[in-house]
């Protein structure tokens, strides 16, 4: 079967041979994902490829890994497509190399210009406002009106979300089932929470010392805990002011402020963990060429999280008018990219649960 690029064609050569032998079928949801196919469509190893979920144990497990002939390195070719499958579904057409290559650079950038042209604005309309916004009742709202706030932001996230649900539609039109059942999302979702795949088969995740072990599981869940953290955090606030009209700022004891500590914590430490983790791995796993994609999106978390630290510890300073224009640089660069890097992989790697809890209940492919 022919392929659309080479990192498919290679994806479709090591799926053959594993296919063959399948010595790993018991390392992840990967191997009885392929067993259920006999030829791969581009769909099918894309969907094979989100499912994977970079432990790296088959890598180590294999015995036609480098230097053999076959050459058989399944972590870092499913590594590729994975990478390629967020720009290749990604929506509008026009966007999708924007983050393939220069993600740390454009996610860095981003901030920077969004945190200067904020800072610019309120500059113009209110010069002094800048260091003396901490001594006024409304304090963010001192710096920018809430409706324009809400203009900016809210324009943003609904873009965002047209464009993640544009790229998860191309991505299940092209390699999904279309009878799920209620069944199938519990086990996704189920999967999906505990990271059920990330653990080698219960060893953990190999790093150049050959030493398999699960912390890149608990950084993985610092970070996706942590943000949902956050983002109730903002969706409680939103309540609180329209609801009950109960208006920012909010003392540290409420209950948005102490979400937003405890998910700007769990982003911070889990995206350092993640850098560390990133720095040991096993460099034959690694497809370096998506490295920008892969430390944009960390960067970004990083310093959201950071950066809403650093506005709680410090609001009440004159520092309050840099650091919330740089939290808010931070978030509108999380808003505007995160269509296109590595963040929709957690979407993604749902979808690809989902099929395969569809095809097991099934017990074939999606023919």
């Amino acid at each position: 079967m022919s392929h659309s690029t080479a990192a498919l064609t290679e994806a479709d050569r090591l799926m053959t041979i594993c296919n063959s032998c399948r010595y790993c079928e018991g390392l992840c949801a990967v191997f009885p994902a392929m067993e259920m196919q006999r030829a791969f469509s581009d769909g099918d190893l894309n969907h094979l490829a989100n499912l994977c979920h970079g432990c790296g144990a088959c890598y180590h497990d294999c015995q036609f890994a480098p230097p053999h002939e076959f050459a058989v390195n399944l972590p870092q070719s499913l590594a590729r497509v994975r990478s390629k499958s967020y720009g290749h579904y990604a929506w509008p057409a026009a966007a999708r190399p924007i983050f393939d290559k220069h993600g740390l650079a454009l996610a860095l950038g981003c901030t920077v210009f969004f945190a200067l042209f904020l800072l610019g604005f309120i500059a113009a309309h209110a010069p002094g406002v800048i260091w003396s916004a901490h001594l006024e009742a409304g304090r963010f709202y001192a710096l920018m009106p809430h409706g324009a706030m809400v203009a900016v932001f809210g324009a943003a996230f609904l873009w965002m979300l047209v464009a993640v649900f544009m790229g998860a539609r191309a991505f299940w039109k092209d390699c999904g089932a279309r009878d799920l059942g209620a069944g199938d999302h519990l086990r996704a979702s189920h999967d999906a929470a505990r990271l059920t795949y990330l653990d080698g088969g219960g060893m953990g995740c190999f790093n150049e010392d050959d030493a398999p072990t699960d912390r890149r599981r608990m950084w993985h869940h610092l970070v996706f805990y942590g943000f949902l953290l956050c983002l109730a955090s903002t969706s409680l606030a939103t309540l609180y002011h329209y609801g009950f009209d109960a208006k920012a700022p909010y003392a540290w004891w409420q209950l948005p402020p102490l979400l937003g500590i405890a998910g700007g914590i769990g982003l911070v430490i889990g995206c350092l963990g993640l850098l560390r983790a990133k720095a040991a791995r096993l460099g034959a796993l690694k497809a370096q060429e998506f490295r920008g994609m892969e430390y944009g999106f960390i960067a970004i978390l990083l310093l959201t999280g950071a950066s809403g630290l650093a506005l709680r510890a410090a609001g009440h300073t004159p520092a309050l008018g840099s650091l919330l224009a740089l939290h808010l640089g931070a978030v509108l660069t999380f808003f505007l990219t995160l269509p296109y890097g590595k963040f929709v992989h957690g979407l993604y790697r749902y979808l690809a649960l989902a099929r395969y809890a569809r095809d097991r209940r099934h017990g074939g492919g999606t023919s």
